[in-house]
């Protein structure tokens, strides 16, 4: 998560980072709001929850939790090497699963 941080950071993003433990100094340095929940893994559903579309990135069981909730609750997933599952579109690279990501949000609706 740190490298997709520091690439939203240096794009000028907001990186909002929605912590596991209760501790905001455990974000990483990218992160400009760090939101504690003090939840673990059971913070999964707010992260996606709050997306308008999900990349995945590599094959823990944790991304998987969270494909599976997205798709459960039809928010749209790129994967970057992560699990071969239905409705998880491929993304060859980190920019071009950005761009799907933004263009499945806009349609769908969630990003108006």
């Amino acid at each position: 998560m740190e490298a997709a941080a520091r690439g939203a950071s240096s794009a000028t993003g907001l990186v909002i980072g929605i912590l596991p433990g209760r501790d905001r100094a455990e974000a990483n340095p990218h992160v400009t709001v760090a939101i504690p929940t003090g939840l673990g893994e059971m913070r999964n559903p707010l992260v996606v929850g709050a997306a308008d579309a999900l990349i995945a990135i590599g094959g823990a069981y944790r991304t998987l939790s969270e494909v599976a909730l997205a798709r459960r609750t039809n928010v749209p997933v790129v994967g970057i090497g992560t699990w071969d599952l239905p409705d998880v579109l491929e993304g060859p690279g980190p920019a071009e699963a950005v761009e799907l990501a933004l263009a499945l949000a806009r349609t769908s609706g969630a990003e108006d």
